[in-house]
């Protein structure tokens, strides 16, 4: 069993949030994070916005809200 990174873990962390990733790789992403405050507080984080999300109502965005939202990704590559 090899240790997992944390850029794995980034990479995988769908499917363990949905519960679809096979035990071996489980026990390793639990192994990193017992031993990475950071990768826990990203997992946590991940969490909160799956729940959000799943609590946003059906339909288009509003078009201000869009225009943000568009804004901050423009940035974020920037």
């Amino acid at each position: 069993m090899t240790d997992m990174d944390c850029q794995e873990l980034v990479a995988v962390i769908t499917d363990y949030v949905e519960d679809t990733m096979a035990a071996e790789d489980r026990r390793r992403f639990d192994a990193h994070l017992a031993e990475c405050p950071f990768c826990t507080s990203y997992l946590e984080q991940m969490r909160a916005t799956v729940t959000r999300l799943g609590a946003l109502p059906d339909g288009p965005l509003p078009p201000a809200v869009r225009s943000d939202a568009l804004a901050a990704f423009r940035d974020w590559r920037a």
